[in-house]
């Protein structure tokens, strides 16, 4: 096992929560104001005092100490990335698990996230819990959005893992980023409108394997004639926390080829 530790940028909050709920020189409107902006942060600070979030992820196949190729854990990562939370980050090699981690995750299943002293697995339910304990920036995607270019992965795989070029795979997957096209021209450029949310750091990083894996195995790419889609692949892609947080291509192109081959 290897750790990385991952700090946060977000800057130091030089006041403390005492000082300025008990601090008169405060108008009552002031005070108001703060506690929807700045006093959220400061509580986030002061919980994130006891210490960084420990992450457990798949390591890389081809550098030591990188992070692997799990599009589920870059979407833990996002979440804490765009969130600013400090975290460390120990890298796993699942192809030979050692005792320890099986304490923490029965299945040997990656992510997973020590929250309250609990550890957490399931990147659905490691999101949601990041979410209800650090709110600020919020991340919520509205319930009726939540499930846009939701089947685009299992289409992908199935697409990726075909033998028959006839099956019909490739259509079903372009049927589906079409629709996903199409929804971004008209409510774009995320898919929460102007603000990303977690929907968006879910998609990303499948999108990303999408792109890299079946430009190898299969020679495919987007079309042209998906110029929203495109666009957004690119935001998505060019995201500070995406750059931070992306595997290597070599280690999508490797965690693939079992699928591929099998």
């Amino acid at each position: 096992m290897s750790a990385i530790r991952i700090h946060s940028p977000t800057t130091a909050l030089t006041i403390s929560v005492k000082q300025l709920t008990c601090n008169p020189s405060f108008r009552t409107t002031n005070c108001r104001a703060f506690n929807r902006t700045g006093l959220r942060r400061t509580l986030t600070t002061v919980v994130m005092s006891s210490g960084p979030i420990e992450v457990c992820a798949k390591t890389s196949f081809t550098v030591p100490n990188r992070l692997g190729d799990c599009p589920f854990t870059q979407r833990v990562l996002l979440t804490l990335e765009e969130k600013r939370l400090p975290y460390d980050l120990k890298l796993v090699d699942l192809g030979n698990k050692p005792d320890w981690f099986f304490s923490i995750s029965p299945e040997g299943k990656v992510p997973v996230v020590k929250l309250d002293d609990k550890w957490i697995t399931d990147s659905d339910v490691i999101t949601k819990s990041v979410e209800e304990k650090f709110p600020d920036p919020s991340l919520v995607t509205p319930p009726e959005k939540a499930s846009v270019g939701s089947k685009i992965f299992s289409t992908y795989i199935g697409f990726l893992k075909s033998k028959d070029a006839n099956d019909g795979t490739e259509q079903a997957l372009l049927n589906e980023l079409s629709a996903f096209n199409d929804y971004i021209k008209e409510n774009g450029p995320f898919i929460n409108g102007k603000d990303i949310s977690a929907a968006d750091l879910s998609l990303g990083p499948k999108l990303y394997h999408l792109e890299i894996a079946l430009g190898h195995y299969k020679k495919w790419s987007v079309p042209d004639s998906l110029p929203y889609l495109k666009s957004y692949m690119k935001t998505v892609f060019s995201l500070d926390s995406f750059i931070k947080t992306k595997p290597l291509t070599e280690d999508v192109i490797e965690g693939w080829r079992p699928k591929v081959m099998g």
